[in-house]
């Protein structure tokens, strides 16, 4: 009786060896992970991800960083007047107002600039969450812990207040006098095991809602309608 062969690919099979990827698969892994990188940083260039903006300083490295864009075909100043009204007792946070109040938020974005919302400094809170929200006496809220008017305002996370080191961002950048870029970053220490999994978890929606966001600020800012006006918004 003869006894039968096994040619070298066989043999690896049997023996649970797995096999090297073939160059298409490396090449299909690689746009996998580009696209990846690219959706959690929807909108931002590579330029974009890479520079260093305010906020930065409060969150040393090693740390995890997102960085969301759009293009706004407006003035800057456009731009500015819209995001600076931003929090839930003020002028909304511009995203998906259905689904903040099927949850009982109670946001409901702006559709005018307000003279009482367009003033905003270090120390104040941009309250994200209404007091009173599932048991939460206070709410949750956000100090702005860095402001450069027309430019940039930052929102800083620290214990003892939040369990987490990180900072939530936002950036006008002036292309021309007709256009800028407007910048969404969350920049926070680097996490390990579940909290850093959970992270991950949580990146669908928190990239849904901001980049909901973002485009409400663009279509206002882009609609031409600039008035101020001082008569207190009712909630």
């Amino acid at each position: 009786m003869k006894a039968s062969t096994v040619s070298a690919p066989d043999r690896a099979g049997a023996t649970g060896t797995s096999r090297r990827p073939t160059q298409p698969q490396l090449l299909a892994l690689m746009r996998f992970a580009r696209a990846g990188g690219n959706l959690r940083n929807w909108g931002a260039t590579a330029a974009e991800r890479e520079m260093a903006l305010p906020g930065d300083e409060f969150v040393p490295e090693p740390a995890d960083v997102i960085t969301r864009a759009v293009t706004i075909n407006a003035p800057a100043e456009n731009a500015w007047r819209w995001l600076v009204q931003i929090g839930q007792n003020r002028g909304g946070m511009y995203s998906y107002d259905w689904v903040e109040n099927v949850l009982a938020l109670r946001i409901h974005s702006a559709r005018e600039i307000r003279q009482e919302w367009q003033r905003l400094a270090v120390g104040d809170d941009i309250r994200l969450v209404r007091p009173g929200w599932l048991g939460l006496k206070t709410g949750f809220a956000l100090p702005v812990g860095r402001i450069e008017p027309g430019r940039a305002i930052v929102l800083r996370e620290q214990p003892p207040a939040q369990p987490w080191n990180a900072v939530w961002s936002f950036h006008i950048l002036p292309i021309d006098a007709d256009h800028c870029r407007l910048l969404s970053r969350s920049r926070a220490a680097r996490q390990h095991g579940s909290a850093r999994m959970a992270g991950y978890v949580m990146d669908p929606v928190t990239l849904l809602m901001t980049r909901k966001m973002l485009l409400g600020i663009k279509e206002r800012s882009e609609s031409g309608d600039m008035r101020l006006k001082s008569r207190r918004h009712v909630r």
